[in-house]
């Protein structure tokens, strides 16, 4: 993927761009993440056009300082209507983790930004609160970045990082906290006024009771989301199954539930 000019100055982002993209794809990376770890998922869409960037606060877009939901969403609102006025594609868009918080009060806003979406393990505690949820503390400052690997990933993954990966993960420590204080805020959205179909994505593994009862509870509510889970993958199945993921994409460009 290469780094190109976005329509937001200052946020970072980098794109893969083919011939006549039978769709294009956009990505909303999670807390403690960075737009180019979507790309095992670019690789295996050749046929797309897929943009992806580093959310204020994070990466190469922390300049820009860290943002609140509504910041979030609006950049995203600006990326994808730049990619509607490149060309006639019909757009997908992917949110792994927070990012699916961003892409689903985007939606909530507009429906007809997009001709589907994913979301992968999106937090949504206003619909059902997490049991094994555990609090990073606020005055942790950076140090809450290396909690919170620890326990999304493990402590072990953390001591395999470089000193230089462990010190830019650090550096994103401020708008982790951001992102971990809004999902302790009032209802952001409301799924209820979706009016496009939306894939939520979930791994199978000990978190997997938690996000079937997510499902029920959405369904309940909804039925613009359909729920499907990934056999043999975890939090970063961006990274380990982005195959997965990739297939999911193409899926949401046809009739997402119905065809789930």
């Amino acid at each position: 993927m290469s780094r190109e000019e976005g329509p937001v100055e200052g946020l970072a982002q980098w794109a893969q761009r083919v011939p006549g993209p039978r769709a294009t794809l956009v990505t909303v990376h999670g807390g403690l993440d960075r737009g180019r770890s979507f790309a095992r998922i670019a690789r295996r869409l050749p046929d797309w056009d897929v943009v992806t960037y580093d959310r204020r606060g994070y990466q190469s877009s922390r300049a820009l300082g860290v943002g609140t939901v509504e910041d979030h969403v609006r950049d995203l609102r600006s990326v994808i209507d730049r990619e509607r006025h490149r060309h006639d594609a019909p757009i997908v868009a992917l949110g792994h983790s927070f990012g699916g918080v961003v892409v689903l009060g985007a939606l909530t806003a507009a429906s007809d930004l997009v001709a589907g979406a994913v979301l992968y393990e999106a937090p949504l505690p206003w619909i059902l609160s997490r049991t094994d949820h555990r609090t990073i503390p606020a005055t942790a400052g950076n140090r809450a970045a290396e909690l919170f690997f620890k326990h999304v990933m493990s402590a072990a993954a953390w001591e395999r990082l470089s000193d230089t990966e462990r010190h830019s993960r650090q550096m994103d420590g401020p708008a982790l906290l951001s992102d971990l204080g809004a999902l302790e805020g009032p209802v952001p959205f409301d799924v209820t006024t979706l009016d496009v179909d939306v894939i939520y994505a979930y791994g199978h593994w000990e978190r997997t009771p938690y996000y079937r009862e997510l499902g029920t509870r959405v369904a309940a509510l909804t039925d613009a989301i359909c729920f499907v889970e990934v056999g043999d993958a975890r939090h970063d199945a961006h990274l380990r199954r982005p195959e997965a993921l990739a297939a999911l994409a193409r899926q949401a460009l046809e009739d997402a539930c119905a065809s789930a």
